[in-house]
């Protein structure tokens, strides 16, 4: 914390602790007391939790704060700052903005492959954290199962038993915690692969339910995420202008199979998006809704965060609903 605020201060200011314990310090900055404390990688969750507290701090202090995580606390007057080197703090006469450098901090986290990633999905969905359970989930060999669960336990994730064995099981230590970990990892490995397609639609639901039936007819898996998604799963945004669909793609060739079997022409800046599945866990844990076949509600989760402050509003309301009940 003292180093990050170090970072955004003139160098003349002197910083000098005067009480500190594991999750927040008080700090003499020049002539000004500043209270601070750690959040860690936050997001509004994050924010809403400190404003809760009684001793409210005077600056959060963050690996990095979403986009929403800052307007939350902007709104609320509270001072914020990460390690991108972003603040804004108004208080006891120090007033510092500085906009950071975004993305310093999205190097490939260690040991999120995509089947651990999968399996980190499946569980979140609820698949005990088995070999046997697992492997049958998401369709990996007992191997790749056993393997992703040893990460997942060595990351701190899992809680290994004694007893070992194909069903021998595991325990999660902190739902939320895999939830974040998880979603983090899937915004930092996904595919770039994508083709945007030309849509006329009222009711977008409805329309790519139409769309979605015509790859049923072909035999061909696709499954909705992403807003869309959302506002099946748990509604929260009124305006959903396009669409985001995982297609059994894996190559720009396939894209463009996918959107001729829909009857739907390549278009930049088309408002429905289409993407290879992410995992195998995300075709195969994809579920039937209101005629949409919807990917596992942890990706839909995942693919809302990076989408501005709306998106991640919009994923909190999901978790709420979901994850949280």
């Amino acid at each position: 914390m003292l180093a990050a605020l170090g970072a955004v201060l003139p160098r003349s200011v002197h910083l000098k602790v005067m009480v500190a314990d594991e999750s927040s310090v008080s700090v003499q900055a020049g002539s000004s007391l500043l209270a601070l404390r750690w959040v860690g990688r936050a997001g509004v969750r994050e924010v809403r939790d400190v404003l809760a507290l009684r001793d409210r701090p005077d600056v959060i202090v963050g690996s990095e704060l979403s986009l929403a995580a800052r307007a939350a606390a902007a709104e609320a007057e509270l001072g914020w700052l990460d390690e991108t080197g972003a603040a804004e703090i108004v208080a006891d006469g120090i007033i510092v903005s500085r906009s950071g450098r975004p993305g310093r901090s999205s190097t490939r986290p260690t040991g999120w492959t995509p089947s651990v990633i999968g399996v980190a999905e499946a569980i979140l969905c609820g698949t005990t954290p088995t070999v046997a359970a697992v492997a049958e989930a998401t369709g990996h060999s007992q191997s790749s199962a056993a393997h992703a669960l040893s990460v997942l336990s060595e990351m701190g994730l899992l809680d290994a038993e004694a007893r070992r064995g194909r069903r021998s099981g595991r325990r999660v230590i902190d739902a939320g915690r895999l939830l974040e970990e998880y979603a983090q990892a899937a915004a930092r490995v996904a595919v770039k692969t994508q083709l945007r397609c030309g849509v006329a639609w009222r009711d977008p639901l409805t329309s790519l339910a139409r769309i979605g039936q015509r790859w049923d007819r072909a035999g061909a898996e696709w499954a909705v995420t992403g807003a869309m998604a959302a506002a099946a799963l748990a509604p929260y945004l009124t305006d959903i202008g396009g669409g985001e669909v995982y297609v059994e793609a894996t190559s720009q060739p396939e894209l463009l199979r996918m959107a001729r079997l829909a009857d739907i022409e390549p278009m930049d800046g088309g408002r429905l998006l289409l993407r290879p599945f992410p995992t195998a866990a995300s075709r195969r844990l994809a579920t039937r809704q209101d005629g949409l076949r919807i990917a596992p509600w942890p990706r839909v989760y995942a693919d809302l965060r990076p989408a501005g402050v709306r998106g991640e509003e919009a994923a909190e309301h999901l978790r709420e609903v979901v994850h949280d009940r």
